[in-house]
């Protein structure tokens, strides 16, 4: 087929000059609808088993329970049964690098090559996160785990007994992260849903030329259709009754105009409750619902060698920029290079203009940070009770306002990790203001440096790939759509074909549009690509008789959260 074959890119050409925005990096969005979630669950995992070291005496140890406790703040988006899974690999992912960086500081004092394991550590941390997509907080919070156990004076004899301390926090924080699950079992694919019919809704209410809303949309969408495939529980009423209404988000996005925003709206707020599920009360979206998951499945189902090959360039980033702002820390006589590494490993996005964002953003987070510290430091030194109590504090406040903008959150976490280096006994508060700001600093610049340095070649090429498995998906559903006698089964396999495809097609655009120094995109290609492409979804969904009839209601089916 020839409007399949991917066309010959075009040569290199200069980059026009790009605008560095600060404002818009810095401007503070919506806050998360869970955002409660993550900083209850932190404190609920960090206080008892810091409070009972400050009973012990041994608040020295706080380093090791508390690298146990932080692995409470993730998974809180997935389903109960995806999330007992992705918390165990966090908590043992957490146990490997800690066991790593507390083997090599026994072995060696040599601050070189604790960087060095540091940095390492560092890419392939950031390069399992991403290819597992893990979710925030990503790597950071292992980063630093690792790192800072790097500097920590240790022999051989104490590890066991300091993992075994991060262990039973480990698990602790599983068990905190598990507990909802007992009062509201099916909350985060509900939540996941009402997410994708509310943006169903509103690219329904833009119109169809609205790319931003369609391709938020449309990951909305696909996120709440994988968070239904992890609960793995097919045959549950309230698993079939939350299918229908993805089928519903799905179909408003290929037929905006014939969409009901309303209805859609109001399926979500009921979602978001604690009542039954609505029903769509169109049978024609049993049929679709059960159509075109073994596909999905196989789909996600790619090895991890697969995912890892595309984050090469970003793992190397990583390693080359943690490494050198280790290096130039130690060079200016810090002592605690490690915070110029985690910093480093915190700005790595997915391109450099995300990455060069969440710069800006770092740098003004910790610095305003460290100036919070200056102001209860005085406090935090009236005892270890006063430290701890300090540290939820942070803890609760870094995640309230981390999914605002991540400068937000950094505002917290800068005072609480410097809370965190006291747990061995108080340190002169000037000294620390001063360290932690040139490593600051140090890691920001450097690691910028780093990122610029090494650029991601192959992003052009992926989005020519991305190009072409539209324009198959769109001419196998032109063909179905071109057989009278089509199966329904085949419509739907068609359909959702396109649809994954034409997603991949946006997020894959949109990374290669922020990375620098690369070949010319074809840009008028991928538009040209959507536009035909969500055209025939439209006609696929016609086909299957998947528009909703005027005056359908909401009834509700007896299924509960």
């Amino acid at each position: 087929m020839s409007s399949a074959t991917p066309t010959p890119a075009p040569p290199p050409t200069a980059r026009p000059t790009r605008r560095l925005p600060l404002a818009d990096a810095l401007r503070p969005g919506r806050a998360s609808d869970i955002w409660f979630k993550p900083a209850l669950s932190v404190v609920a995992s960090v206080a008892p088993p810091s409070l009972l070291l400050v009973a012990l005496g041994r608040l020295d140890l706080a380093l090791y329970t508390m690298a146990g406790s932080l692995c409470a703040l993730y998974a809180h988006d997935r389903p109960y049964a995806a999330r007992a899974r992705v918390l165990a690999g966090v908590v043992l992912g957490m146990l490997g690098g800690l066991a790593t960086a507390l083997v090599t500081a026994s072995l060696t004092g040599n601050a070189v090559v604790l960087v060095t394991v540091g940095a390492v550590l560092a890419a392939a941390q950031k390069a399992l996160c991403d290819a597992t997509r893990v979710g925030p907080p990503g790597n950071v919070v292992l980063t630093f785990v690792s790192s800072a156990a790097l500097f920590v004076p240790q022999t051989l004899g104490q590890v066991p007994g300091h993992l075994g301390l991060a262990a039973a926090a480990g698990v602790w924080a599983w068990l905190v992260g598990m507990a909802p699950a007992l009062i509201r079992p099916h909350g985060p694919e509900r939540r996941a849903t009402a997410h994708a019919l509310d943006t169903a809704a509103a690219y329904a209410a833009t119109g169809d030329g609205h790319t931003g809303a369609r391709a938020a949309a449309h990951a909305a969408v696909q996120s709440a259709r994988q968070s239904l495939l992890s609960t793995g529980n097919r045959s549950s009423g309230i698993r079939r009754a939350l299918e229908r209404l993805v089928v519903r988000a799905e179909v408003a996005l290929a037929a905006p105009a014939d969409a009901d925003p309303a209805r859609l709206r109001a399926w979500a707020r009921a979602l978001r409750g604690t009542g039954a599920v609505p029903r769509t009360d169109d049978p024609r979206a049993d049929v679709a619902e059960l159509l075109g998951v073994a596909a999905e499945r196989a789909a996600g189902q790619r090895t991890l060698r697969t995912r890892l090959a595309p984050l090469t360039p970003l793992a190397v980033r990583t390693a080359l920029g943690c490494a050198l702002a280790g290096y130039a820390s130690l060079a200016l006589g810090i002592g605690r290079p490690y915070w110029a590494l985690v910093t480093a490993a915190a700005l790595y996005q997915a391109n450099l203009s995300l990455t060069w964002g969440r710069t800006v953003q770092r740098v003004v987070g910790n610095l305003a940070g460290v100036l919070l510290f200056a102001a209860v430091a005085p406090v935090a030194h009236l005892g270890p009770l006063a430290l701890v109590l300090c540290c939820l504090a942070f803890s609760f406040g870094a995640e309230a306002l981390i999914s605002r903008n991540y400068w937000l959150g950094s505002v917290c976490v800068t005072p609480l990790a410097l809370l965190v280096t006291e747990f061995a006994g108080p340190q002169r508060t000037g000294d620390l203001i001063t360290e932690r700001a040139v490593d600051t600093l140090v890691g920001a610049v450097v690691g910028f440096l780093a990122a610029m340095a090494v650029t991601d070649r192959r992003a052009g090429a992926r989005v020519v790939r991305s190009l072409t498995a539209v324009e198959r998906a769109r001419e196998g559903a032109a063909r179905v759509l071109a057989d009278p006698q089509a199966a329904p089964a085949a419509l739907a396999a068609a359909r959702r074909d396109l649809a994954t495809a034409l997603v991949d097609l946006r997020a894959t655009a949109d990374a290669a549009a922020g990375e620098w120094w690369q070949r010319a995109l074809p840009q008028e290609r991928v538009v040209l690509a959507e536009r035909s492409g969500h055209r025939t979804l439209a006609a696929t969904v016609r086909r299957q008789g998947l528009l909703p009839a005027p005056g359908t209601d909401t009834d509700t089916e007896d299924v509960r959260s």
